[in-house]
């Protein structure tokens, strides 16, 4: 069953949080919401779009993270080498900074709309920054 819903560039997709895996990082993400911010294109991971955050403090460390986030997961990487991010995979995911390898917490996984990911990262790679936003379903 659905709990989030992600309005990105002029898609939609809904997912899960990952609550059982990742419990802080969903509960500190949920008191966010809804969250909107820009995606762009990730420079170094691969295939994939991120929102960079500065130093926003979500308040978590690190739990059920990778380096390698399957298509249409979601990771937040709460900040320390690189900048705080949540990055979106729509392919092949290698996470990694200009300081090198990162590893984010998978907190949310995308269950429909899964066909127009590709298509999200394309436009964002070729037509630029693309409204995101996160709301509870």
């Amino acid at each position: 069953m659905p709990d989030v819903r992600v309005i990105a560039g002029p898609f939609a997709f809904l997912g899960r949080f990952e609550t059982a895996l990742a419990p802080k990082t969903c509960a500190a993400f949920r008191k966010r919401m809804p969250f909107e911010s820009r995606i762009v294109h990730v420079r170094w991971s691969g295939e994939g779009v991120w929102v960079p955050l500065g130093d926003l403090d979500f308040g978590v460390s690190y739990e059920n993270n990778t380096c390698y986030p399957a298509p249409g997961q979601i990771i937040l990487y709460p900040g320390g080498v690189s900048e705080t991010e949540i990055l979106l995979a729509y392919g092949n995911v290698n996470f990694a900074s200009k300081a090198g390898q990162l590893s984010g917490n998978h907190f949310i996984t995308l269950t429909e709309g899964l066909e127009n990911l590709n298509t999200l990262g394309r436009k964002t790679l070729w037509e630029g920054a693309q409204n995101i936003r996160f709301e509870a379903v």
